[in-house]
């Protein structure tokens, strides 16, 4: 079997796609350059599916019709390579947005299989799923699953997975009004929830935005929902540290409604907010999982893989955000079920990322091999 992945063009990513590759069979390799004319009937179909969810929308028609007749291209190319090419697999990095979806589209209309990878909200880890990334993984989604796997064994339904917390670092900034500034004792012993904001043109938000839809509407909902916390509470945001978008005309605007009830906090470190809050709250952030490390419950509001009850909170309407404020002192999850959801992310799920000789990254291969096809 040869595995071909997509070029990304990150040396980094590149060399834990390649890496995949390697651990499955045969090394092969495709680019967003390769284009074919002779269409099939879900060319098109597919064209509009990458245009999309492609990062950057045309800003003009005459944009748009460039840019979907370039997927077009793209997938005639690639579903030829694969409807030609006997024993091959797709590999690609997200796989979910333009050229990208593009490919595996490609391979799955032509019956081959795929592997999708991404960065995995542990650390040290990445994605590796034949399925899909994010919400569309392939991580079941019934919390009796994962207790089913962990049964009586003691290391399946400990607290091992929490060792990872060492680990985790907050993500770097890339604004110089959003920072990574450490601790703020003033912290300690307040009563908030915290809302880490996530990129708002985001695959996370554009897809999986579930009923809420956009970063917008769910500022606009949580400042509806401020009002009914306790009494001495408050809500705290901080800006994501990568966004090119800033929101703090929202902020703002929300500050002003609220005062003290409302907080922005763009400087003090992500997970020392996180370990001195009560509560996360988030459309469907990886710090929301990320939060079990610090023993909070979480609200979740759009679609997520970890959005299972008892594991954290899911909100549905205005009227659950309210009541769940309200209720912001008895907000809990399930500890057990948190074990063992846990430990299977780091036991099964989750491959870790090696230093190479070359010493770039690259997927180590023990949780990788169960995932891949051996036979086509």
């Amino acid at each position: 079997m040869t595995y071909y992945y997509l070029k990304d063009g990150d040396p980094e990513i590149d060399s834990m796609l390649a890496s995949v590759c390697e651990i499955g069979g045969g090394v092969g390799q495709m680019t967003d350059l390769s284009i074919r004319l002779r269409g099939y009937p879900e060319t098109r179909q597919r064209a509009e599916e990458s245009l999309a969810t492609a990062k950057r929308q045309p800003t003009s028609e005459r944009h748009r019709r460039t840019k979907r007749w370039v997927y077009s291209v793209q997938y005639n190319r690639f579903r030829h390579h694969f409807e030609t090419t006997p024993g091959s697999v797709a590999v690609a990095w997200n796989g979910i947005t333009g050229t990208r979806r593009a490919f595996m589209a490609a391979a799955r209309d032509a019956g081959r299989p795929t592997v999708f990878l991404e960065r995995a909200p542990l650390p040290g880890r990445v994605t590796v799923d034949p399925v899909g990334i994010n919400q569309l993984n392939g991580l079941p989604r019934d919390g009796a699953f994962y207790l089913d796997w962990a049964g009586n064994d003691p290391v399946r339904c400990g607290r091992g997975w929490l060792e990872l917390r060492a680990k985790l670092q907050a993500r770097p900034t890339a604004r110089a009004d959003v920072a990574q500034g450490g601790g703020d004792a003033s912290l300690v012993g307040q009563n908030y929830i915290f809302c880490p904001l996530q990129v708002p043109d985001d695959t996370q938000i554009r897809q999986f935005g579930g009923w809420v839809g956009d970063i917008e509407r769910f500022i606009a909902l949580l400042s509806d929902a401020v009002d009914s916390l306790p009494e001495g509470w408050h809500l705290r945001f901080k800006e994501h540290p990568s966004s090119k978008i800033p929101l703090g005309h929202l902020l703002a605007d929300l500050t002003a409604r609220h005062g003290a009830r409302v907080v922005v906090d763009n400087q003090t470190d992500t997970f020392f907010q996180v370990d001195h809050s009560r509560a996360v709250i988030t459309l469907n952030s990886s710090v929301g999982l990320q939060a079990f490390f610090f023993e909070k419950p979480v609200l979740v509001l759009a679609e997520a893989f970890f959005r299972l009850p008892g594991l954290v909170t899911p909100v549905d309407s205005a009227a659950d955000l309210s009541a769940a404020f309200a209720g912001a002192g008895t907000l809990d999850y399930d500890a057990g079920l948190r074990n063992a959801f846990m430990n299977y992310l780091d036991q099964v799920y989750y491959p870790q990322v090696e230093t190479g000789s070359d010493g770039r990254p690259r997927v180590a291969a023990d949780l990788v091999r169960p995932k891949l096809p051996d036979t086509v």
